[in-house]
């Protein structure tokens, strides 16, 4: 069970840090964080990932790096985290459900709403394997 005490297999960030990480990921998908553009080199890489990610259906490769707005190396309060998270998750599917997803990500190139469930669903199965959650 994760908790405010929880560390992970891998990586630096204790479980409220995780949680906070996966909220902001969710508010890119939201349109609530927008990501710096980057090389048209990285987008490359992105595109070739999200695909490879379908073909081998593979997850995300631990320690990746990340965009720095999306990095959380501060403290932060588990049970808001938590909460937070929860509630993006729900602001999440009821903006599938109104089929209003970007059409772009700054890494992966041109969006489906189909893109953004597996890339988000494999996105926090990462960070929840990482806690053993």
């Amino acid at each position: 069970m994760l908790s405010e005490n929880s560390h992970g297999k891998w990586g630096k960030m204790n479980g409220c840090q995780m949680l906070k990480h996966c909220d902001l990921v969710l508010q890119v998908a939201l349109g609530k964080l927008e990501l710096p553009r980057i090389h048209v080199m990285f987008e490359a890489i992105g595109i070739f990932t999200k695909i490879e990610m379908y073909i081998f259906n593979n997850g995300i490769p631990r320690n990746m790096p990340t965009f720095q707005k999306l990095i959380v190396n501060f403290e932060c309060d588990f049970d808001v985290s938590k909460a937070n998270l929860l509630k993006t998750l729900e602001e999440f599917r009821e903006v599938c459900e109104k089929h209003r997803l970007p059409e772009r990500h700054r890494l992966f190139g041109k969006m489906t709403e189909k893109d953004w469930t597996f890339l988000e669903y494999k996105h926090l199965d990462h960070h929840l394997k990482q806690f053993n959650v």
